[in-house]
């Protein structure tokens, strides 16, 4: 994914409110930037820090610039959850992922779910044949009898350094929050599967200082507990990341997903 125009840099000065960010452009002017993450950002609000921001395409919007990403220790951090579905389809048609590729038709924000008022990012779709029983089929309606893949997409920013004796790893986690939504989607997921069809959850890491993924237990036991339940029972878990610069972004890198 290329930024065009390229990103301005900037400064970060604080978040607040949960959706805005004070940032400092190279001038010293003070702007109020979307924020476009709901997660806490835990390990990301560092006062002083490099910032990459975008302005909006819609000279009308009230808020003239969004928030992408922050630089830690040298790494640039993907903060924008916007990005994280396009960018796992890139990487998902590249073949980063084998085991996720071959399918003809990627469709995204199909409804699904126990109620049918979810959504699920992406349907990898293959063979089946057209709905001629739907005259203007909804997303995911157009084909009958095909094989698929529904693709839950997280975006991840947290990270943890897990010490061995004098070795360092570092390691991606999710989520930053406790999230029972998160939770429901895990165990939509698990629906899938039961009725006989590929389920997966990916997760988008937008830095590329990680050597694995694990689940952040500590923050939310209960989400990282029924992840490990639904993986067990046939939900697929991915992570990839890849490095971020002011010029664009490619998740093309697989992470170990380490749930034990």
């Amino acid at each position: 994914m290329h930024f065009d125009p390229p990103l301005t840099r900037a400064r970060f000065l604080r978040r607040y409110k949960r959706f805005f960010a004070d940032v400092e452009l190279e001038d010293g002017t003070t702007v109020v930037t979307h924020c476009p993450n709901t997660g806490s950002l835990r390990g990301c609000l560092v006062e002083g820090a490099p910032v990459l921001i975008k302005r909006a395409e819609n000279p009308a919007r009230k808020l003239a610039w969004t928030w992408v990403a922050i630089e830690l220790d040298g790494v640039w951090v993907g903060v924008d959850t916007s990005r994280a579905e396009a960018l796992v389809v890139d990487s998902l048609r590249a073949g980063v992922v084998p085991e996720l590729s071959g399918y003809e038709r990627v469709i995204q924000q199909v409804p699904y779910g126990r109620s049918g008022r979810s959504r699920v990012d992406i349907v990898l779709s293959r063979g089946g044949h057209a709905n001629a029983r739907v005259k203007k089929p909804r997303r995911g309606e157009a084909f009958v009898d095909d094989e698929r893949v529904y693709v839950e997409v997280k975006n991840t920013t947290l990270i943890y350094d897990v010490r061995a004796g004098e070795e360092v790893s570092r390691r991606a986690a999710f989520p930053d929050a406790v999230t029972e939504r998160g939770r429901k989607h895990l165990l939509e997921l698990l629906d899938v599967v039961e009725k006989g069809q590929r389920a997966a959850i990916v997760f988008s890491v937008q830095r590329s200082d990680c050597e694995a993924f694990v689940p952040a237990d500590a923050i939310d036991p209960a989400w990282s507990e029924t992840l490990r339940t639904v993986v067990d029972q046939g939900v697929e878990a991915y992570a990839l990341c890849g490095a971020m610069s002011p010029q664009g972004i490619a998740l093309d890198r697989r992470l170990e997903v380490v749930l034990s």
